[in-house]
């Protein structure tokens, strides 16, 4: 017989994984959440993803560590 896990329990579990499986679950719940897909808004992501990695790959972009992203965030 299956119990019932309340939403609590679920996520204390999920917090205990590495973060890689943590981000991996958060996209895929909120994924779960699109139930229908806007093929304009995911062509212009496709296009804004292209874009980001063309400038990325020419060094027009700069990568910040997510540490340093954080505190700059944080300082707003």
């Amino acid at each position: 017989m299956l119990m019932k896990r309340d939403a609590v329990e679920i996520l204390r579990e999920a917090l205990e994984l590495p973060p890689e499986a943590r981000a991996a679950l958060a996209g895929s719940l909120i994924d779960s959440l699109d139930a229908e897909l806007d093929d304009g808004a995911e062509a212009a992501w496709d296009t804004e993803i292209a874009r980001r990695l063309r400038d990325l790959d020419d060094g027009r972009t700069t990568l910040v560590p997510w540490a340093e992203a954080r505190r700059r965030l944080s300082e707003m």
